[in-house]
């Protein structure tokens, strides 16, 4: 019995916790967002960076959305360093989709491909750049983020996984 009262409260938590986060974050300042996306990629992407892996994003532009919060951002690739804009004149490509479903595929529960045929995630413009950034995402090295951090996101990832299930619920009656 326990167990499916946690269990809805998990789901309910999952499902209703972006549309109460939409308005305050779509209020958040684009400098504060941009300071905290950047540090967090730079630290994802350090190795990528390094290698020259993000060499492809040169003179192009990924738009990301986050649609249930309202979020956008585009980012480019230029000097060995990743740049984030508020706007650009042309995307080249648009990865959108809900918030829970971007927390998965960083937390490995699901990958692109799969959320993509499930429409759960948008991928739009330049087929061959959607895919490098795919495929990029796909071989992304957690190994740059503390092991606090990391442990953070299976967790986090985990109870956004297991949130979205539909809990099985039973009623009893007299």
């Amino acid at each position: 019995m326990f167990k499916s009262i946690f269990a809805t409260i998990q789901h309910r938590l999952v499902i209703n916790t972006p549309k109460v986060l939409a308005l305050p974050s779509s209020l958040l300042p684009f400098f504060v967002q941009k300071k905290l996306l950047s540090d967090l990629l730079e630290k994802v992407f350090a190795e990528a960076i390094e290698d020259g892996d993000l060499e492809f994003l040169q003179d192009k532009w990924l738009k990301v959305e986050v649609t249930d919060l309202k979020l956008t951002w585009y980012l480019s690739f230029a000097e060995d360093k990743l740049i984030i804009e508020e706007n650009c004149e042309n995307e080249d490509v648009t990865f959108s989709g809900a918030v829970n479903e971007l927390i998965l595929i960083a937390g490995r529960k699901e990958d692109p491909d799969t959320l993509f045929f499930q429409r759960r995630l948008s991928i739009q413009g330049d087929t061959e750049l959607g895919l490098e950034i795919k495929n990029l995402l796909d071989n992304v090295d957690f190994d740059n983020l503390s092991p606090l951090a990391k442990k953070a996101l299976h967790h986090f990832s985990s109870f956004v996984q297991q949130g979205l299930i539909e809990p099985d619920i039973k009623v009893v009656t007299a």
